[in-house]
């Protein structure tokens, strides 16, 4: 019989809403303990109102682009559950523009956070998760998959492309996973800067969400590394 102690742990980023948080209610729904480390305040306090609250949530206010602020999850994640057996590098942010004609004021917070974040999660999170033989995933683009003219957004999503590969060569030997998944476009807050989502049929935030649980799930010594996901009908 299994007891609290033997239940899988996973800390997300940019959990509070879209895929990071449809993850978080797939993971708990499953009876699985999840981390959410998150920028907004008010909007962990819906997620924890959505989902009730329960003893297997924790929720962190933190950048996950500061490395202080993700060690600091990390230690929280294993302080409170005692394990981590899983990290979601979800935490993403755009600026909608191109290297042309685009505002270099909102570069900055987007390569931070697109790059930077997801190294910073990894390096704090690696000896918890080679002592539980755990999962890395990141949570890519299509984007970082298929060039798009002066897409910086695009250009970050490539370096996360890169991450995943040069992790999973650095840590597969210690029995850690990595997956990278690229999904195409998804209806999540993304959009907002736009002002409108793009035409056609999008993902929805747990359709992607299911794919990420997907690749946590696999059996033990298996190693799923890059799983694409777009709507049918986006034809790139």
């Amino acid at each position: 019989m299994s007891t609290e102690n033997d239940t899988s742990v996973t800390l997300i980023t940019g959990g509070g809403s879209g895929i990071g948080a449809a993850v978080a209610g797939r993971l708990l729904a499953a009876g699985q303990r999840v981390a959410v480390l998150g920028r907004g305040a008010e909007r962990l306090a819906a997620l924890e109102r959505e989902l009730e609250a329960p003893d297997g949530l924790l929720t962190i206010v933190g950048d996950s682009s500061d490395w202080p602020s993700v060690r600091e999850a990390v230690a929280s994640t294993i302080d409170r559950f005692g394990r981590l057996d899983a990290v979601v590098a979800n935490a993403g942010v755009t600026s909608h523009d191109t290297v042309v004609d685009g505002d270099p004021e909102k570069w900055r917070e987007m390569v931070l956070t697109n790059v930077l974040g997801p190294a910073l999660l990894i390096r704090a999170a690696l000896s918890a998760l080679r002592t539980s033989a755990g999962r890395i995933v990141l949570v890519g683009s299509v984007a970082g998959l298929v060039n798009t003219p002066g897409n910086l957004y695009g250009a970050t999503k490539w370096a996360m492309t890169g991450l995943a590969e040069n992790a999973r060569r650095a840590v597969t030997a210690d029995g850690v996973g990595v997956t990278l998944i690229a999904p195409g476009r998804v209806e999540t807050p993304f959009w907002d800067g736009l002002g409108e989502l793009p035409a056609g049929r999008l993902l929805s935030a747990d359709e992607v969400a299911a794919s990420v649980v997907w690749a946590l799930d696999q059996p033990a010594g298996v190693d799923v590394n890059t799983v694409t996901i777009r709507p049918v009908g986006q034809p790139v």
